[in-house]
């Protein structure tokens, strides 16, 4: 792979992000030696709006994409080691905590009973109630928290295939793939259910599936591979995404945000941005970082630009999440920000941790649940 045509923008788009050949799902490293700007100090940050820490749980380290399944008052989480745990919400304690026999690769993803995850050995474990129901071994890798929906496991691979399995036996009922790109990022892509239909990221494209029989119902380009290298081509869907009603709306790694109508399969908009996380919204707005640590907001209907803010510029942000009091973003040095919906304006910010978080902040129950990469849980309350 040639890389050397890389512009030094493009190699700061891509600094500190992993990649896997899709055949055969080899590391690659990229961003030796470049340099990112110093953030700007952020003087005492006068409190706008209340954060309440409820309580901290210990998790251990987690060095894989991580993705906390929430569900009311529960959290289903796992650490790189291979412990799968289910805590409640509330109070912070486990439900029920279970240690597997080998480490975590993507996770994780839950229905609220079933809890799913993919081993570093390439194996699907299936749980409930703190004990194995079943495994299925897998072709290729994963980094995509499995999705568990109408009594049935989905997983997308790391040679983009999509397949289905029972999710009471384990048994598997069809696979579909489209081949694309030669790279694939290592971080969680996208995987959805609406109604009764299966929203995948493949590439660029958010394509919907039949979940009986994997049949290809629409696909809608959300960006297109562009470039002369495969890194600069890599437009891979990112999580996480955001869904209000029947529009969708995602992020192409480096490239774009857009939105689709899932009952259709028709673009609503899109429009360009640079990042690599995924966004986050309400029924009127879509937030997400770019890779510089500025944070926009669009119009979710029209896509129009709402506000920026460069407060946080040159820091390395986690993926946000929208709440009615605001947006929480953390950054790779253990802080945690609530910005204005009206503008972006700083409301407060706390710290967690010295680690960055290892996945976006998610809403379950009346908690705000936070997980850093050194394996600290928070529930926060925002008043």
């Amino acid at each position: 792979m040639n890389t050397t045509s890389l512009s030094w923008t493009n190699m700061m788009r891509v600094c500190g992000v992993r990649f896997v050949l899709a055949g055969v799902c080899v590391a690659l490293a990229a961003c030796a030696g470049s340099s990112r700007p110093k953030p700007t100090e952020i003087p005492g940050v006068p409190v706008l709006q209340d954060v309440h820490v409820s309580w901290i749980a210990t998790l251990g380290k987690v060095d894989f994409p991580l993705v906390v399944s929430a569900r009311e008052d529960r959290i289903a989480l796992a650490n790189s080691q291979g412990v799968v745990a289910v805590l409640d919400a509330t109070t912070g304690k486990d439900v029920w905590r279970l240690t597997l026999d080998q480490a975590i690769a993507a996770g994780v993803g839950s229905d609220g009973q079933q809890v799913a995850v993919v081993t570093r050995s390439n194996e699907l474990v299936i749980l409930q109630d703190g004990k194995v129901q079943w495994r299925k071994s897998l072709p290729a890798q994963s980094f995509t928290p499995p999705l568990v929906a109408g009594a049935r496991v989905f997983v997308l691979t790391a040679d983009r295939s999509v397949m289905a399995f029972d999710g009471s036996t384990g048994r598997q009922l069809w696979t579909q793939q489209r081949p694309g790109e030669p790279l694939v990022l290592k971080q969680a892509g996208v995987m959805l259910a609406y109604k009764n239909t299966l929203l995948v990221g493949l590439s660029g494209r958010l394509v919907a599936l039949d979940p009986n029989t994997g049949v290809i119902r629409w696909e809608s380009a959300i960006a297109t591979p562009r470039g002369i290298n495969d890194i600069e081509r890599l437009v891979d869907l990112v999580s996480p995404s955001s869904r209000v009603g029947e529009v969708v709306c995602v992020r192409a790694f480096q490239t774009s945000v857009g939105c689709v109508n899932a009952e259709r399969g028709q673009s609503v908009w899109t429009r360009p941005s640079a990042g690599e996380n995924g966004i986050s919204g309400n029924e009127t707005l879509l937030v997400t970082p770019l890779s510089n640590g500025v944070v926009q907001a669009w119009s979710r209907t029209t896509g129009e630009r709402v506000w920026d803010t460069d407060r946080l510029k040159y820091r390395i942000l986690s993926a946000p999440l929208v709440t009615p009091r605001g947006v929480l973003v953390a950054d790779n040095g253990g802080w945690l920000y609530l910005l204005s919906l009206a503008d972006g304006a700083l409301l407060n910010r706390i710290k967690l941790d010295s680690e960055a978080l290892a996945t976006a902040p998610v809403l379950a129950g009346e908690r705000y649940v936070v997980v850093t990469r050194d394996g600290r849980v928070t529930g926060l309350q925002i008043p």
